[in-house]
């Protein structure tokens, strides 16, 4: 059985990028997580704050019941998200605790801060969690494999190099999970989010020959080691 972790800014993040994999991956019989760092409590222009983060917080919860998988959550605030060694170790405690085969997070360049700052506090995260000489309450944990993942806030230099092809039913479990969230169905300031990133399935899927596909981005060191594939 292997894990995936997947670590967003905000939640929905790796939910509407990373989802329909993850279900996938569910679905065959492994394990996913998708950790928050923050609720993304600031991102509707009617609601209160406290009342939102509320709201997101269960809608984070039940998309990841949805999919079969594990919500966990950290305590950040949206838009002032830090990155700092504290946060970084926290991050690379969870690696610890969680121990996955796989981390998806965000590319390193992006429109919103809390986006680029949790592709930096990954990397660092993982590196401290998989560092053997690093006392920590666990042991050491290295996660062999770090991809990022295809959102159109993180697009600057983006080259998605890693093609992974959906079946019909992980696509259903997603595309019906994810318009749980308020946001995604375009009720905050109303981009069309489940809309844009089902037909994204499409179009990263055609040039690979797949029916449907959600993409990612592989360290650009390995680059020239997988072009095409699954993880």
């Amino acid at each position: 059985m292997t894990h995936i972790v997947a670590i967003g800014a905000h939640a929905g993040d790796m939910d509407l990028t990373a989802g329909a994999v993850l279900a996938q991956h569910v679905l065959e019989g492994h394990r996913a997580t998708l950790l928050h760092l923050t609720l993304g409590e600031r991102g509707h222009p009617r609601l209160p704050v406290p009342e939102y983060a509320k709201q997101k917080h269960d809608e984070a919860e039940a998309f990841a019941q949805a999919i079969g998988a594990e919500a966990r959550f950290l305590d950040y605030e949206d838009g002032l998200l830090p990155e700092d060694e504290d946060v970084k170790m926290r991050v690379g405690d969870l690696i610890r605790e969680l121990r996955p085969d796989i981390v998806l997070t965000h590319w390193s360049q992006s429109i919103h801060k809390d986006h680029a700052r949790t592709h930096r506090i990954v990397e660092d995260a993982r590196f401290y969690g998989g560092l053997k000489t690093l006392e920590r309450e666990r042991p050491a944990h290295w996660a062999g494999q770090l991809f990022y993942a295809d959102n159109w806030e993180d697009a600057e230099g983006y080259r998605p190099d890693v093609f992974f092809e959906l079946t019909d039913e992980a696509y259903q479990v997603w595309s019906e999970a994810i318009t749980g969230y308020a946001f995604a169905r375009g009720e905050t300031y109303g981009f069309p989010y489940v809309d844009y990133y089902r037909a994204l399935t499409i179009v990263r899927g055609a040039p690979a020959g797949f029916r449907r596909a959600q993409a990612f981005a592989a360290p650009v060191g390995s680059r020239d080691l997988r072009v095409r594939g699954t993880f």
